[in-house]
């Protein structure tokens, strides 16, 4: 289950050093992406950092980097063990997220990291990762309404429970294309702790050396949020900036328009667009990469659609749904560890559909395999996209990396 509150992790990191500063991110999109971004610069630049983002893609693992590098299972299972066992014998009773990350920063400080690059998990204020001992800069992304149950229903609720990230002393950086409003909470909090609100910039000597037409709008503005916030964290005296290109060039970040090929599960030879939006705003930038990208000339969609229980599905398949493509709905599977997190039924993906008057539907209840076949079908070489759900995007990688195995043990 979600638990909020700062005791239980606390309790479980009372015997773990963290001697390595950190930065900390918070927001309700492009969390994750500023982490990879911050994470390839400070590798670049010669400084030992580990990397703790969430939900995991396919393994409990691969939320935790070292210097870029998914951890070793081995590694990442002798950490889990102590904390495991620390949880155990102290009676703390923690949740698996606070033991996901207690098992991170058990890592860390094995690792004798440098720097941490932390994405928070759920808000800000009372998320577990908010009991980092040395921050040395916040990041506050684009910020929307998710989560309401947990963090408020106005969108200066959910800034005022993720600007509790924020210390007094260390700066913060915020992402310049929130609204106004954000912008006053973030401010006002800041103000009242005793510290710097940094709006992130596009213009700066750094961005020059790439062109912003390789980058869609919001990649750009996650960019600069992450370039803004290295620049306050490296302190170093020489200049790295020669090897940043190309490390921020070489990023790809799995499941944020992700083009892949499904030719082992479904024999289609055209390439698919796999994204993780799952709340209004992150289908917003999805819609209009679709219309901008995919549709001239096709004109119809085919769609691969799962949610969690209790998303704002109506808002999700607005901007992305038009009355002439087609749909199938599908069900994650269950989330290792995470039992909370629930999938929402095909039948009711397919009545928010509906709405859009989309009329060529399918529910494959459970079955991925079937919902992809049906959709390449369908499709008929036409674009196809799977979206909805970080955990349907894990699914789909799951399934891929099972199909790739069986062929290569073919092939032996």
């Amino acid at each position: 289950m979600i638990e909020l509150g700062l005791g239980r992790i606390a309790r479980l990191l009372k015997h773990t050093p963290q001697p390595w500063k950190a930065i900390h991110v918070a927001g309700t999109n492009g969390k994750g992406t500023i982490c990879a971004y911050l994470s390839a610069m400070l590798c670049a630049s010669g400084v030992r950092v580990g990397r703790f983002t969430s939900p995991h893609l396919i393994d409990r693992w691969d939320g935790v980097t070292i210097n870029d590098q998914t951890v070793q299972e081995s590694a990442f299972k002798r950490a889990e063990d102590l904390v495991m066992d620390r949880n155990h014998r102290d009676g703390i009773g923690a949740t698996e997220f606070e033991l996901l990350t207690a098992t991170a920063f058990e890592i860390f400080a094995q690792e004798k990291i440098e720097m941490g690059v932390i994405e928070v998990g759920l808000g800000g204020r009372l998320d577990s990762t908010n009991t980092l001992k040395n921050k040395v800069v916040t990041v506050i992304s684009k910020i929307g309404l998710d989560h309401q149950s947990f963090l408020g229903n106005t969108i200066e609720e959910i800034a005022r429970e993720k600007a509790g990230i924020m210390r007094p002393g260390v700066p913060c950086v915020l992402d310049e294309s929130n609204p106004p409003a954000v912008r006053r909470v973030v401010e006002d909090y800041a103000q009242e702790i005793g510290t710097d609100v940094i709006l992130s910039s596009t213009e700066s000597s750094f961005l020059d050396g790439l062109s912003e037409e390789d980058f869609e709008p919001h990649q750009w503005q996650n960019l600069a949020c992450a370039y803004t916030a290295f620049h306050l964290a490296y302190t170093k005296p020489e200049s790295p900036l020669h090897r940043l290109l190309p490390a921020i060039q070489n990023i790809s970040w799995p499941g944020r328009l992700q083009t892949l090929d499904i030719r082992s599960l479904t024999g289609r030879r055209e390439l698919v667009l796999l994204d993780g939006a799952h709340n209004v705003q992150s289908a917003e930038v999805l819609g209009s990469y679709v219309n901008g990208k995919l549709r001239k000339g096709a004109g119809s969609v085919t769609w691969v659609l799962a949610a969690s229980k209790g998303k704002e599905l109506d808002g999700i398949l607005k901007p992305l749904l038009h009355p002439d493509d087609r749909v199938a709905a599908v069900k994650f599977t269950p989330v290792d560890r995470m039992p909370w997190i629930e999938a929402m039924e095909p039948e009711d993906v397919l009545t928010a559909a509906y709405a859009c008057g989309v009329g060529i539907t399918c529910d494959t209840g459970e079955d991925l395999s079937a919902a992809l076949r049906w959709a390449t079908t369908v499709a008929d070489g036409g674009p196809m996209v799977i979206a909805g759900s970080l955990y349907l995007v894990s699914d789909v990688l799951l399934l891929l990396r099972d199909a790739e195995q069986r062929i290569n043990q073919f092939l032996r």
